[in-house]
């Protein structure tokens, strides 16, 4: 007779599972709540999904238990609280946009903020492991949430786009697994500390079964990280789901993939394993050079706004390439920066945004003719919205000119001279694209004479938003060096 299998509770650390267990509570809690009181109000389900965010959030923040934790599978170290800590005050931010002033479609259904906070449990999963089965478990209820998410914005559009999203994101679904299944094969685990130390103890042998997985891994998470050439589905996808949503997708699911590829290409970066840096090394450039000469000639803002997105996620990627604690840290201030601008960019096109089809031009709901002459009849909102151009292009003293300062900086003390030198020339052709929205808005004459379409959607919550991002992309300054030292302390302490 076997002998009963005893567990050690103390030892499974189940505290470790809070953060994500709350969002998932909240997420029962508004279907059950729909199941018993119908027709309740959308500011009921903001204000809940708004609690459970804040509540996860405070966990997070509060933590001081073991790293490991529910059979060592789930993984709390600094780098996932850094990461937790985005995804949660980017979704408490975007929450709030949903209390518009014009009544859409997908914000009436309780099911929206079930799903969304569906969504952020599977991100936080991602994030808070190095066990692939577990990566992958996040990664697929992340991504099928937000394929919803998508489409319920209720447009032809909104449809095309979540069959795209969906399409390509099963192709990565397939790639990842391929990854797992040979990485488990050459290693026997699926747990990357284990999968370093039989590859490390092998000299990276068998080259050829390493490099299938290293590609495979880097095809899957180009998907979600939109590297190129996994870019293509990104701009018909922010183009179909509504401007607040293709802000929050720029922003949560990257962070997820970044912490997801700095653990797995870590221990190859560290090792000084050539090829795998010559890979990364030319994905990283591609990505940044050929999406900066996209939105070049793009018409549309928004899609100008996708194109950059992916080659800020180059940029950034450029961090795990360089792989030092610097760079690591790096990462993370680049990416908190990055947060409150392009969520407060995505936000001005969201207060702007209106039913009525056709009047600037016939596909775009944003193109730049729509901002012509804006400071003549909307100044503040002007101002702001150029301020956010300034801040992604890298002018200073605004937030994301610190967050590339400190990239180049340390792929300069790390002897990537030509990466710095790349990096400061893509710098400098975004800053056409951006200038060229502030051109539009401050030197054009204005093509119609009612301004107050560029406010059809404001209300005092969007307007509390973008405020708050506006202020904190103009005083990042004066938070430069607490923030870096935080987060340089929490990088250190996972080891990075």
């Amino acid at each position: 007779m076997l002998d009963p299998i005893s567990i050690d509770y103390n030892a499974l650390n189940l505290v470790s599972l809070i953060p994500m267990m709350i969002v998932v509570v909240g997420a029962l809690a508004i279907l059950v709540i729909d199941l018993i009181k119908e027709d309740l109000s959308k500011s009921f389900y903001v204000m809940v999904s708004e609690l459970f965010i804040l509540l996860s959030l405070g966990t997070v923040l509060g933590y001081t238990g073991p790293e490991r934790g529910f059979f060592d599978a789930i993984l709390i170290d600094g780098v996932a609280k850094l990461a937790e800590v985005i995804i949660l005050i980017a979704s408490a931010l975007f929450i709030p946009l949903a209390l518009t002033s014009k009544r859409f479609h997908e914000f009436s259904y309780p099911e929206f903020f079930a799903l969304f906070l569906f969504m952020i449990a599977g991100f936080v999963f991602m994030v808070t492991t190095d066990n692939l089965i577990l990566i992958f478990v996040g990664l697929e209820t992340a991504s099928l949430a937000l394929y919803t998410l998508i489409a319920m914005h209720n447009r032809q559009k909104s449809f095309e786009a979540a069959v795209k999203y969906f399409t390509m994101g099963a192709l990565a679904a397939g790639f990842f697994v391929f990854a797992i299944l040979i990485l488990y094969a050459l290693t026997g685990s699926v747990e990357m500390h284990k999968i370093k130390e039989v590859l490390i103890a092998r000299d990276f042998e068998p080259m050829l079964g390493i490099l299938a997985a290293v590609v495979f891994m880097l095809a899957a998470l180009g998907f979600k990280l939109s590297m190129v050439p996994f870019q293509t589905w990104v701009p018909d996808v922010y183009e179909g789901a509504s401007a607040a949503l293709a802000g929050y997708m720029s922003i949560v699911p990257k962070i997820a993939g970044f912490i997801v590829a700095m653990r797995f290409f870590e221990l190859f970066v560290h090792a000084e394993n050539v090829w795998v840096q010559d890979i990364l090394w030319i994905v990283v450039v591609v990505t940044m050079t050929a999406t900066n000469i996209m939105a070049l000639v793009q018409e549309s803002v928004k899609r100008m706004l996708a194109y950059s997105s992916i080659s800020h996620a180059g940029f950034v990627m450029g961090a795990i390439l360089i792989g030092t604690t610097q760079a690591n840290s790096a990462l993370f201030f680049y990416w908190i920066l990055f947060t409150f601008t392009n969520l407060g960019a995505f936000s001005m096109l969201w207060v702007s945004r209106h039913k009525k089809k056709g009047v600037w031009h016939s596909r775009y709901d944003h193109p730049y003719e729509k901002f012509s002459g804006m400071v003549k009849f909307m100044p503040v909102n002007a101002v702001i919205m150029g301020m956010f151009m300034l801040s992604l292009a890298g002018v200073p003293p605004f937030s994301l000119f610190w967050g590339k300062l400190y990239i180049m900086s340390s792929a300069v003390n790390s002897g990537y001279i030509w990466l710095a030198v790349i990096m400061a020339l893509n710098s400098a052709i975004s800053v056409y694209y951006y200038l060229k929205l502030v051109v539009y808005m401050f030197l054009k004459e204005p093509q119609k004479e009612n301004g107050t379409i560029y406010m059809k959607n404001s209300s005092t919550p969007l307007k509390t938003i973008i405020g708050f991002a506006a202020f904190m992309t103009l005083t990042a300054a004066f938070f430069v060096n607490p923030l870096l030292e935080i987060i340089t302390a929490y990088v250190k302490s996972s080891g990075f």
